[in-house]
């Protein structure tokens, strides 16, 4: 049993993991995910999916806020616009799904230069006012632009065939959204790992210290803009095929707070964190209606009613909780965890 944590070379101290357990546990897991679709009901494979593509979106919002420190609560703002641009390019004008997701990944890092460039020398509260409007104002543009975007009435969008395989099934569609979350999580420890990673995070401690050290804090918070937006709308995409349906009543604003919700939760910063949180923030209100019927069919009817408010409600609850009894988040109580078990009975 390992005793401790130490490096003793620069690649030790940047490798993602020295321990091949861990390596293991992960290529487990990878393998027990691709063979759930054919062992779990359409119930459970759909909530599934749907992880996975919050997994995509919470890593995008954790490169802005977890790693950068920039506040956003406009970034379904960024998951309507990568949705759209998918389904205009693959819908509308009949361009293969690959040059679809390029689109959805290309379009709302554009969009966040024009968002990015005026929140340049804003920070906190004013930052996220600032995103936020910029998430209404995406919803008027796309209801205004209705030959390009069929206005209010929306777009309709197939599973895609690409590389000569189908995703039209439900496991197929699963698989894409497990390799587009294993990318992304790889991507973003990487990033973490880069030059660019740890001068994001140097502005996200001390914005006044990385500008002494010769960073540019303009131009990296632009990359985190950018880079955000390009991976949170590969997420839109995703989940605007598995809507079947493309429109802004499909993105609404609690998407958001789900978001920033996840990043609380799990840990802001940790790529793990995400994972948990969104697995955590997913389940929350499963578990909740579950234990809503065990009281009757009127606390059974509530939930179904007034699901959007309870989920609001549950979301706000578990920010207060974390924020107050632990900031660190869940990605921190399993470090905890972890380093009890590693240095027990030495720990008590």
């Amino acid at each position: 049993m390992r005793s401790g944590t130490y490096k003793e070379t620069y690649g030790e101290l940047i490798a993602l993991t020295d321990s091949r357990l861990v390596w293991f546990w992960g290529a487990a897991l990878m393998v027990v995910l691709a063979a759930a679709p054919y062992l779990v009901n359409a119930y459970v494979l759909s909530l599934m999916t749907i992880m996975l593509i919050t997994v995509v979106g919470a890593l995008g919002l954790n490169i802005l806020t977890g790693y950068t420190g920039l506040i956003s609560l406009g970034h379904v703002g960024f998951l309507v616009s990568g949705a759209y641009g998918y389904a205009v390019v693959v819908s509308r004008w009949g361009l293969p799904p690959l040059a679809g997701f390029v689109a959805a990944g290309v379009v709302p890092a554009a969009l966040s230069l024009v968002v990015g460039a005026p929140s340049l020398r804003l920070r906190g509260l004013y930052l996220a006012i600032t995103t936020l409007a910029f998430a209404f104002i995406i919803d008027n543009l796309i209801l205004q632009a209705g030959p390009l975007t069929n206005g209010a009435r929306g777009i309709t969008v197939e599973r895609p065939d690409m590389l000569g395989l189908s995703f039209a099934s439900d496991a197929a569609f699963s698989h894409l959204c497990l390799a587009a979350a294993i990318l992304t999580l790889f991507g973003t420890l990487n990033l973490r790992r880069s030059r660019i990673g740890r001068a994001l995070v140097a502005i996200r401690d001390n914005d006044i210290a990385a500008r002494a050290m010769g960073i540019n804090l303009n131009a990296y918070k632009l990359l985190a803009f950018v880079t955000s937006a390009f991976v949170t709308g590969i997420a839109g995409a995703l989940y605007g095929i598995n809507l079947s349906y493309v429109s802004v009543e499909g993105f609404p604003f609690l998407l958001s707070i789900e978001a920033l919700a996840i990043l609380i939760v799990g840990g802001l910063g940790s790529p793990l964190g995400a994972i948990l949180g969104t697995i955590f923030i997913m389940l929350l209100p499963e578990v909740t209606g579950s234990l809503l019927r065990l009281f009757g069919t009127q606390a059974e009817a509530l939930f179904s009613t007034g699901a959007q408010e309870l989920k609001s409600t549950l979301y706000g609850l578990v920010i207060i909780l974390f924020l107050r009894f632990e900031p660190g988040g869940l990605v921190r109580i399993w470090h905890d965890v972890r380093r009890l078990w590693v240095h027990w009975p030495l720990r008590f």
